[in-house]
């Protein structure tokens, strides 16, 4: 199903543009089947060069309904319909931009009768709207008046119709705005993260990281992130290109890398917090934490000497609570130790550690 419109505007400032007649036929790849015709008031003055050009005046519209008396019509309307226009993409910006400005998140696919007949009638003089019909020969009455264009933009998708015999052109034709593609994508790029403790890091399309999260399943953690609608969630979805992540096999290793990365890597849509750094001393000067690893018979470890944190990493090997000079060049040394330290004492205080021996 289809809904063939045409919009006329104000004219003036991009996306300032009000809407001063509309028009929508709905078309079942044969006939019309419902239609929707009206002047709307746009509550703005219309620029002398488009009065001249369309002939709608001012005072047509002051007694004209406004767009938000009329938008539960085009609605219904255009509900489950893929929108038809010449010039697809200015008739869809300008409703998005009406709707939009009443809160309404309106979403159609599109098709775009220009791009359509560039395509399927070749070597046109022209493919404005009133060229291209009179060098097809179908009638216009009403040119640059919403009903007259939409009307004549009925008779050339039908046309458009016949000359795509393969029914493929049409069809790779549709912009899908309700992110067909772009839901794939997503899931695309779920599919390759695992059910793993860690973190993750969401990179654009030049490999910035520009998202980092945290989970004790970061393939449901990613999944719960694709499937918010907040503002700064959507910006997250449309910009992520693929995603890494590294396992980390306890939650201390987790919180402890979240920090570590986050301060390192500064992500443009995570959010910055000050974090309250303890000042005070753990409760023994020399140990070393052992948690479980990211694998079996690994152990994640940490460091922490004279009251200060060393480092942290992973080693398959039990003896080296004995010979510190081994586990010193296994594990990675930290740079914010105040940061390190205070994540560590808030951990040991709130949770019981898998082993903790002290030196």
């Amino acid at each position: 199903m289809y809904a063939i419109l045409d919009i006329e505007t104000t004219g003036g400032k991009f996306n300032e543009e009000g809407i001063t007649e509309i028009a929508i036929y709905k078309f079942d790849g044969h006939s019309t089947v419902d239609q929707f015709i009206s002047l709307v008031n746009p509550e703005k003055p219309i620029q002398e060069f488009v009065v001249k050009l369309t002939g709608i005046s001012n005072k047509m519209l002051k007694n004209a309904p406004k767009f938000y008396e009329v938008a539960k019509r085009i609605i219904e309307i255009t509900s489950n319909c893929i929108l038809v226009a010449h010039n697809t993409d200015f008739d869809y910006r300008i409703l998005s931009t009406e709707f939009d400005r009443l809160g309404y998140e309106y979403n159609r696919n599109t098709l775009c009768t220009v791009e359509l007949s560039q395509k399927l009638i070749l070597n046109q003089p022209s493919y404005s709207l009133g060229k291209l019909t009179k060098s097809l020969g179908i009638p216009m009455s009403d040119r640059h008046r919403a009903s007259g264009d939409a009307l004549a933009t009925v008779q050339l998708f039908k046309l458009l119709l016949e000359k795509d015999t393969n029914k493929t052109i049409i069809q790779s034709s549709i912009k899908y705005h309700d992110r067909r593609n772009y839901k794939q994508k997503l899931k695309s790029l779920l599919d390759d993260i695992p059910t793993v403790q860690g973190v993750y890091y969401i990179h654009d399309v030049n490999g910035k990281v520009i998202f980092l999260g945290r989970g004790n399943n970061i393939k449901a953690e990613v999944n719960k992130l694709f499937l918010k609608v907040t503002k700064r969630a959507i910006k997250i979805q449309e910009r992520a290109d693929s995603i890494s992540f590294d396992k980390t096999g306890n939650e201390l290793f987790t919180r402890l890398k979240y920090a570590i990365e986050l301060e390192a890597l500064s992500p443009k849509f995570n959010f910055k917090k000050k974090l309250k750094n303890t000042t005070q001393n753990f409760n023994n000067e020399d140990f070393i934490i052992i948690e479980k690893g990211r694998e079996v018979e690994e152990h994640a470890v940490i460091l922490v000497e004279q009251n200060e944190v060393f480092g942290f990493g992973y080693t398959n090997l039990n003896f080296q609570e004995k010979r510190l000079d081994i586990l010193k060049t296994v594990l990675t040394p930290v740079e914010n130790k105040i940061q390190s330290k205070n994540i560590i004492k808030n951990y040991i205080n709130k949770n019981k550690v898998q082993k903790l021996i002290r030196l």
